[in-house]
């Protein structure tokens, strides 16, 4: 199976529909940056419901050692930022994006995207 790396969306659409167990059942690892953590304990703080990463013992924190500077001009979220540098950094991972300025720029930095099929799910789910 593959590794990961995961921005935000990708987590909340699971867990919206109850599905955020899907993905230990698709990667063996999943990791997730600080960034991640942070986006989703400010919407819970706004009284939103989004998971809570430490409830989810397959989801492990680790953060890049640097953001490329070109990329911090771009329209982009933290998470998606961290969370691409850190797929750049670890090549062996794929990186979950949704957002299409995200998997445009992951594409042109050559960073492994989710597979089609994966692709295909996450796209299901965000419409669900």
């Amino acid at each position: 199976m593959n590794k990961a790396v995961s921005n935000t969306s990708p987590l909340l659409y699971l867990y919206r529909i109850g599905k955020l167990d899907w993905l230990p059942k698709l990667f063996d690892s999943i990791w997730i940056p600080e960034a991640v953590v942070s986006e989703m304990k400010k919407g819970r703080c706004k009284g939103y419901d989004t998971p809570d990463p430490e409830n989810y013992k397959w989801l492990k924190i680790v953060n890049p050692k640097s953001l490329p500077f070109e990329w911090l001009s771009s329209d982009l979220g933290a998470g998606e930022l961290s969370a691409m540098a850190l797929a750049i950094e670890n090549s062996e991972r794929i990186v979950l994006l949704d957002d299409a300025l995200a998997r445009k720029i992951a594409k042109a930095a050559g960073i492994s995207l989710v597979p089609k099929g994966c692709g295909y799910l996450m796209i299901f789910v965000k419409e669900y």
